[in-house]
């Protein structure tokens, strides 16, 4: 991890982060780890301990982090909304000590927290001459899995230069996608803008207050911005690429946010946190077919499931068998199309809706729903139905009241003679609730 260190040398005077109104150099990156490094020495953390760390988005956070990997420490970044409770969460893990910074994520504690490692696949690891990385799945699909990684494979990664660019962290930290980020922006000593409030409000403002150039987000945040008009009030040229994963794009937000940002270049990006993040080339600019893959990357698609053996994958689950057969391929769980190199992801095996034996993918109907009047927002998932197995349905977000009975209607005379008439949503429910949760990750159920 120390190469990092030596590539913030290299021009210590650029900017880091602009955090809270604060510009940090890289300079001042370098002398935090130092300092961070000899107060975890002081405070008696040893090489190999388990360190939990509550927080967000700050140089310092950042700086404890390096300097926990650089004292070969598991880390275990942990979100202030996270996947997981706390204690659920070192319950897994076990734990040496807690780090918990202040609303601000300037300051911090340390306190000693001892709870015994039950897994073997951590015991072993400690063993190791590295730094460990542990984060959490979704549990979007059940019980959240711990994932254990060697945090030096993951940052080796990034060792190839490229361009510095202005991003802003969107992806939780305690996500998989959001230590990337920190990663890819830094190693390339580019500046990272952090944003507290993730609303689209602070996102955009962000945006044009910094000319911020990069915006890693999901499906379901661009569709928010759509809906609430908020870009209409910032001035967002400066924005070169808005990458996008997590979950299936609807064609329709693509197409029109292509309209809004003529100029930037929408990237599908594809990763897991059990394999990483692949390199990834769309077909074509605000197509959803993409080419995944890269040095350390294998594909292949196996009844229309992707596989992927990775040089960066995991070393293992810590609560759960691990995911990989005997020749290291990780079943990703999502449904594909195939063209010669190309991938268009249609949604995990669990969010398909069989109708009588027949398969809708959720992306492709609330693409659709997303395109008519009023809708703020959409979510569709099936419904068990003692004769066809399962039923479509729709439940929105609306922008204005309107007669559920009409929307109903609009619904159904917008599917009518376009798509298969199992594909027609059966049940359609007016909400009130957020059809995502705090992750900006849609909620099917």
């Amino acid at each position: 991890m120390k190469w990092l260190l030596e590539v913030f040398e290299t021009d210590k005077s650029k900017t880091a982060f602009i955090h809270d109104d604060r510009t940090i150099t890289y300079e001042k990156v370098i002398t935090t780890i130092a300092d961070y490094s000899i107060n975890i020495q002081d405070v008696g953390i040893k090489q190999y301990e388990i360190v939990a760390i509550l927080g967000d988005y700050s140089p310092e956070v950042f700086c404890l982090i390096l300097a926990l990997a650089i004292n070969n420490n598991v880390i275990i970044p942990l979100a202030r909304e996270s996947v997981i409770e706390r204690s659920d969460a070192l319950e897994i893990s076990g734990c040496d000590w807690l780090i918990e910074f202040d609303k601000l994520d300037i300051n911090f504690t340390i306190v000693n927290n001892k709870i015994p490692v039950k897994s073997k696949i951590l015991y072993d690891f400690k063993k190791m001459n590295s730094p460990g990385l542990v984060v959490f799945s979704s549990g979007s699909t059940g019980k959240p899995k711990a994932i254990l990684h060697n945090f030096k494979h993951v940052a080796e990664k990034f060792k190839n230069k490229r361009n510095p660019i202005i991003a802003i962290p969107f992806l939780m930290i305690d996500h998989f996608g959001g230590i990337n980020t920190l990663l890819s922006i830094t190693s390339s000593l580019g500046t990272l803008v952090t944003v507290k409030d993730r609303t689209s409000t602070n996102i955009c403002s962000s945006i044009e207050r910094y000319s911020v150039e990069l915006l890693p987000t999901t499906p379901s945040f661009l569709t928010l911005l759509l809906a609430s008009g908020n870009y209409k009030n910032f001035n967002l040229n400066s924005l070169v690429k808005v990458s996008y994963g997590t979950e299936v794009m609807p064609q329709s937000t693509l197409d029109r946010m292509k309209k809004i940002l003529p100029r930037a270049v929408f990237q599908q990006t594809y990763g897991l946190s059990e394999v990483g993040v692949l390199n990834s080339k769309s077909k074509d600019d605000g197509s959803l077919w993409v080419k995944v893959g890269g040095e350390g990357f294998d594909t292949k698609v196996v009844d229309n499931i992707l596989f992927i053996k990775s040089k960066y994958a995991m070393v293992g689950y810590l609560n759960a068998p691990s995911g990989f057969d005997s020749e290291g391929w990780f079943n990703t769980q999502d449904q594909v199309e195939v063209d010669g190199d190309y991938f268009r992801i249609l949604g995990r095996s669990s969010d398909i809706i069989n109708v009588g034996g027949q398969k809708v993918y959720p992306a492709e109907i609330e693409s659709l729903i997303l395109e008519l009047d009023n809708i703020f927002d959409v979510a569709v998932f099936g419904e068990s139905h003692n004769l066809l197995g399962q039923i479509v349905v729709a439940k929105v977000n609306l922008n204005n009241s309107e007669n559920p009975q009409n929307i109903k209607k609009r619904i159904r005379q917008k599917f009518f003679g376009l798509v298969a008439n199992y594909k027609v949503p059966t049940k359609i429910i007016v909400s009130e609730t957020p059809l995502h949760n705090f992750r900006q990750k849609k909620i099917r159920k």
